[in-house]
């Protein structure tokens, strides 16, 4: 065999074999990046819940982690407090919806979703939050605002 001929041959093969190959690891390396972005996207949603969390406890006299009952009695100024922590909530999860959420998604996006479906659901559950959703909604994203109205009429309803 010449080496013209094995320089051929050689090319074959990277043709046959070796673009194939780099072309799947591409592909499986933009997948491993989308994933670990993705990821990275829900911790750091999930840490501005849990600093929302973390403010909710500094003010502990607005019993906003209370899941029975109706609503304490507020005066103005915690009416006010409490607001200002809803509308900071509304924000986070639109945030969690234009970022996480997909009609058709992957089952880890889906799985990741899920705990924000869960978290939406909790507080749709709280008569005072439902009640200010119209204000707290103005302005927001359109399908975001149909997502969580639909969560808290669903919610609305004793199961």
């Amino acid at each position: 065999m010449s080496a013209l001929e094995t320089w051929e041959f050689l090319s074959y093969v990277v043709t046959v074999i070796g673009l194939p190959l780099a072309i799947f690891v591409f592909v499986y390396e933009q997948r491993k990046e989308r994933r670990n972005e993705e990821e990275e996207i829900y911790q750091q949603l999930s840490d501005e819940y849990a600093e929302f969390l973390h403010l909710v406890l500094e003010h502990s006299d607005l019993h906003l982690l209370r899941r029975h009952g109706p609503p304490p009695e507020l005066n103005e100024e915690q009416q006010e407090r409490k607001g200002v922590l809803f509308d900071l909530l509304i924000s986070l999860f639109e945030r969690a919806y234009l970022l996480v959420y997909e009609d058709d998604m992957p089952r880890q996006a889906r799985r990741m979703w899920q705990s924000w479906e869960d978290y939406m659901r909790e507080w749709c559950r709280r008569e005072d939050f439902r009640a200010a959703l119209p204000e707290l909604l103005r302005g927001e994203d359109e399908d975001f605002c149909r997502h969580i109205q639909r969560i808290a009429e669903e919610e609305s309803t004793p199961h």
